[in-house]
Order: C-alpha cells, then sequence, then structure tokens
C-alpha cells in the first residue's frame, strides 16, 4: 500500500505545477500579432528611386545637415499613394541606399543605421499594411555610374558608345545583385515576424525602376542643355537596362513571396528632356547642376545628386500606381500609361527573366 499512496502523494504534488508550468508556457508561446489599435500605415524602404530624390521639398535633417543627403522628400512617392483606410505614409529610404542597408547589417550610410531595424520601431507604433521597397540599382549593377559613364561617352566624341561595354557585363551585374536584395526582403519578413506580423498580416512589395532617358529625347536637348546622351545609349537604357534589372529583382521578389511592381516601362514618353520645351510633360529631372554647392566643400560632391530622378509629377504618377496595386490581389503587374494619361497597374505584364 505504501508504493501506491506514494505514488498518489506525487500526483497530488506534481499536478498543480504541472497545471501552473502549462499555464505559464501557453501564455509565454502565444504568437504575437500586429497592433490592432495603431494607426494604419505604409512603409517605404530603399534608395533614391523612392526616398524622393530630385522631387524638392526634402525633409529637415535630410538635405545635406550634418552629413544626411538621404533627401527624403515630403512629395515621395510613398505619400501619393491614396489607399484608402491608411492614416500614415513613412519613409525610411535614403538615397544612394544598396541592400546592406536596408537589410539587418551594421552598415551606415549617410549616418544612419539599418533601414530594416528602424522599420521594427515603426512596426510597434503602428499597424503596418504594407511595406514599399526599392533597392538593388545601387548594389552590382550601379546604374547611377552607368548613366554617368554614357554621359561621359558624350563628350569623349571619338570613343565607343557607353553600352558597348556596359552591355557586356550588365546582365551578370544584375545576377550578382539579386541574393543582395532577397537578403534584404528576407530580413524584412524576419523583422515584421518579430514584431508580430505574420506574412499574411501585411503586403511586402518590391518595386522596379523607370529609366530616366529614352529615345523620346528632344534632339535639341541632346547635349548639356538637358541630356547629353547618344541616342544609341539611350535606346540600350530604354530597351534593355532598366528591363534586365526589372527581370532580376523579380526573381528577387519570387524567392521571398513578395509581390513585385515593374516601373521599367512606367516613364516612356515622360523622361528627362522628352517634353522639348514644355518641362511639364517630364517625370524625371533633366541634368541638373547646383554651382552654387560648389562654393561649399561639404555639399560640392553633391551638386549634381538630383540629375536624372524622378521629379514630383513623376513621384505622383508613380506613386498613384502603387496604391491602385495595393488595392488589388494581383502578384505582380507593370504600370503601364492608360488612355486617360496617367499611369495603372496592369496585370501578368511585369517583366520576367528569360527562361
Amino acid at each position: 500500500m505504501r508504493p501506491l499512496r506514494t505514488r498518489l502523494l506525487a500526483a497530488f504534488l506534481i499536478l498543480p505545477a504541472l497545471t501552473l508550468l502549462l499555464l505559464v508556457s501557453d501564455r509565454r508561446f502565444v504568437p504575437p500579432s500586429p497592433p490592432e489599435d495603431k494607426p494604419r500605415a505604409l512603409v517605404a524602404l530603399g534608395d533614391s528611386t523612392i526616398s524622393g530624390e530630385g522631387a524638392g521639398d526634402y525633409e529637415r535633417g535630410t538635405d545635406g545637415e550634418n552629413g544626411n543627403w538621404c533627401h527624403r522628400s515630403a512629395n515621395a512617392l510613398i505619400h501619393r499613394t491614396a489607399v484608402p483606410g491608411v492614416e500614415r505614409t513613412i519613409n525610411l529610404a535614403c538615397s544612394g541606399a544598396n541592400a546592406d542597408h536596408v537589410a539587418l547589417t551594421d552598415a551606415q550610410h549617410y549616418n544612419e543605421g539599418s533601414q530594416t531595424r528602424r522599420l521594427a520601431e515603426v512596426a510597434r507604433d503602428n499597424r503596418i499594411t504594407a511595406v514599399v521597397v526599392g533597392v538593388g540599382a545601387n548594389d552590382d549593377p550601379r546604374f547611377s555610374d552607368i548613366v554617368m559613364r554614357c554621359l561621359w561617352a558624350w563628350f569623349l566624341k571619338d570613343g565607343p558608345d557607353c553600352n558597348r561595354d556596359a552591355g557586356k557585363e550588365w546582365s551578370d551585374r544584375v545576377d550578382r545583385m539579386v541574393p543582395k536584395v532577397t537578403k534584404a526582403l528576407t530580413d524584412v519578413r524576419s523583422v515584421m515576424r518579430r514584431a508580430g506580423y505574420p506574412d499574411n498580416s501585411y503586403t511586402l512589395v518590391l518595386q522596379s525602376y523607370a529609366a530616366p532617358v529614352g529615345t523620346s529625347v528632344s534632339p535639341s536637348l541632346q547635349n548639356l542643355n538637358g541630356c547629353p546622351f547618344r541616342s544609341s545609349d539611350l535606346r540600350w537604357v530604354e530597351d534593355n537596362a532598366v528591363g534586365r534589372l526589372a527581370a532580376g529583382l523579380h526573381r528577387a521578389a519570387d524567392l521571398v513571396g513578395a509581390r513585385f511592381l515593374d516601373m521599367s516601362r512606367a516613364a516612356r514618353g515622360h523622361e528627362a528632356c522628352a517634353g522639348g520645351t514644355d518641362t511639364s510633360r517630364e517625370w524625371f529631372a533633366r541634368l541638373a547642376l547646383d554651382f552654387n554647392a560648389l562654393r561649399d566643400n561639404q555639399r560640392a560632391e553633391h551638386f549634381s545628386q538630383e540629375s536624372f530622378h524622378p521629379n514630383a509629377r513623376g513621384h505622383n504618377q508613380f506613386g498613384r500606381c502603387l496604391g491602385e496595386f495595393l488595392t488589388t490581389k494581383h502578384e505582380d503587374a507593370a504600370c503601364l500609361l492608360g488612355p486617360d494619361g496617367s499611369l495603372h497597374p496592369v496585370p501578368n505584364q511585369a517583366v520576367r527573366a528569360s527562361g
């Protein structure tokens, strides 16, 4: 009888402890959830294509103050989305950023740390409904450098077209970019999960880049008055460079289950210098040189920073298309010009890598 009494006593003592342990365990492992009592918000991460470079009206502290040249604009596309029910649009992007500056790394850019770490803070104080990322061009493609290389080819009249060499290495550059952008998007997913957001509780969008210049350029402006590029290089940017870059970004989006918005054809007919004497038709800044900046050592190296970036009109159109896309269920779409003269997302038209 003693063994039975011993077992009963042990059970009597252990059961309450097990019950308490289960209760504590249940509380400890209840998965967190998004803060539904907070303002609904859209958040932008990435580089100049989404920060607002070229759109003017930059946020205080991002126009060279203390070495910060992120150029986050009040006119940036994230602020032009007009998605029903969204109360806040928050811009964490920074001009010149690459995938490392978005991802969970210790990399610093213009005195700012990881954008994804800042996203974690925003996720606690807001109910994030979508995270929109525009990044990759400043990684291996170094698209801005390619554009400047093409500009210098115009100056060097006797040299080869810039696309002769850039075109040969472009696909390899884009391929090397893909895993870096994939990691940045994976880190966004990871941070959002830790903040209590399951993947299906918000939308993650990766967008590509519109061509800043193209064959619609007015011949009278194919010089230092606006767009000093050779015709063959303009054709390469329009027909090859931005499309191949978009295909690589589409691959990165697919790898992490993000939605994809193709901007590669969004500005056709509205690139820099396409309007001739009517600049109101253009969605990109022309060659812009701030000669007053040359008098200031700290600003001198940024005297042409706004050149060939979307202007406020461009951001308004891109933001409108993004906002419409966010209200759909399409996994991918391309922003294309509609009969009304504005951009709209067209499903099943986004470029993909061949094969």
